[in-house]
Formats: C-alpha cells, structure tokens, sequence
C-alpha cells in the first residue's frame, strides 16, 4: 500500500511541476522574444531585472518546480533503466532535487542582486 501511495505521490507532484514549467517556459520565451525584438543588451537586460522582486519570484517558482520535476524522472529512470532500488534512485533523486535548487537559486540571485 505504501508503494501506490509513494507512486501516486510522484505521479501527482510530477504533473503539476510540468503544468508549472510549462507555464513558466512560455513566460520565459516570451521575455526573451521581446528583449531580442527591443535590442537589449545582456547590460541592459540585467539593469531592468536588478532588484525585481517579481523576476526573483517568477525565476524562483522556476527554478522550485525544475527541482521537483527533474529529479522525479531521474528516479524512474534510475529504477526501470539502471535496476537500482527505490530508496537508492530516490536518495539520488534527492540529492539531484538539493543541486537543482541550489544552482537554480544562485543564478536568480546573481540576475536579481548580484
């Protein structure tokens, strides 16, 4: 029972996270449609996004549901493809789920404050 409620779990948290990131893509699209169409500068660029409150919060939600997302197929895959066990793939999907974020978070804080 605790398995269908793990796997259910996973099948949730992924298809929200990839409603999110989908979301989020097109977003991010379109932002950099319009900045290649106004001729901004990486300069440029950075200047309107340093202190936004709304860019850290829109590339945070970014970078969160990356960090749930991936690491979620990481872990199948790590079960169905390479044959490793359950807590095994998820500790590593963990671990990946820690990166993601960590990375994700520091390149927001470098567009947003640095």
């Amino acid at each position: 029972m605790a398995d269908v409620v793990r796997e259910t779990r996973r099948w949730y948290w992924q298809r929200v996270s990839a409603l999110v990131l989908a979301l989020c893509v097109l977003v991010h699209l379109a932002t950099i449609i319009y900045a290649v169409r106004s001729g901004l500068s990486a300069e440029a660029i950075l200047a309107r996004t340093r202190g936004s409150v709304t860019f850290a919060a829109f590339y945070t939600i970014f970078v969160a549901a990356c960090a749930v997302h991936v690491p979620i197929g990481i872990a199948r895959v790590a079960e169905e493809w390479l044959g490793l066990a359950p807590r095994t793939a998820d500790g590593i999907a963990h671990a990946l789920a820690l990166l993601l974020f960590v990375l994700g978070m520091s390149a927001v804080y470098a567009m947003v404050a640095g």
